[in-house]
């Protein structure tokens, strides 16, 4: 390895002063561009990169608080929900919801019983109510006093349609659900 350092520095130094001057400038530039291409570039980009993940990093974390955040209401909503099942009072569905269609002063038009899902924890009651000929103030009347029963009672598939005699009444099609504990 001297043997050839050695032939190197010889060789240079027989050239005239203007070649060294060339050579050495060319050997500085070829110094310069391995210098940037090892070094430099990669710290560059190892830099640009980290930034780039934190940004990455911080976006996700925003993402993963939301969701997180909606998963708490999400499970608060079902804790108060399970909570008012477990507090209500249980009774036949029809019965309660023909006592109610009695305060609200509507004639229930069929009542009619639907399969429902089963499930490991709760028995869901579904029952099809038809309202024939009745206001919009009585509709409501009647569904607001199945949101505010004891009884916990949601209102599904609600179909509300003009009667084609021109009375200014309603035909009013909706599913009730009931939920009990196992």
């Amino acid at each position: 390895m001297n043997e050839w350092i050695t032939r190197i520095r010889t060789a240079f130094f027989e050239l005239a002063p203007r070649e060294r001057l060339l050579v050495g400038s060319a050997g500085g530039l070829l110094a310069l561009a391995l210098l940037y291409g090892l070094i430099v570039s990669p710290v560059l980009g190892l830099l640009s990169n980290a930034g780039t993940r934190r940004d990455t990093a911080e976006q996700e974390l925003r993402i993963m608080t939301r969701l997180r955040r909606e998963y708490d209401e999400v499970q608060q909503r079902l804790a108060d929900v399970e909570q008012r099942i477990e507090k209500s009072t249980q009774g036949n569905l029809r019965t309660s919801l023909e006592s109610l269609a009695r305060r609200a002063e509507v004639k229930v038009e069929s009542m009619e019983p639907q399969a429902s899902p089963a499930n490991d924890v709760y028995r869901e009651t579904k029952v099809a109510v038809g309202l024939k000929g009745v206001s919009l103030a009585q509709t409501v009347t009647y569904l607001h006093q199945i949101e505010d029963a004891p009884q916990v009672l949601s209102v599904k598939s609600l179909r509300i349609r003009n009667r084609p005699d021109g009375s200014g009444l309603l035909d009013v099609t909706f599913t009730v659900s009931s939920f009990e504990r196992l």
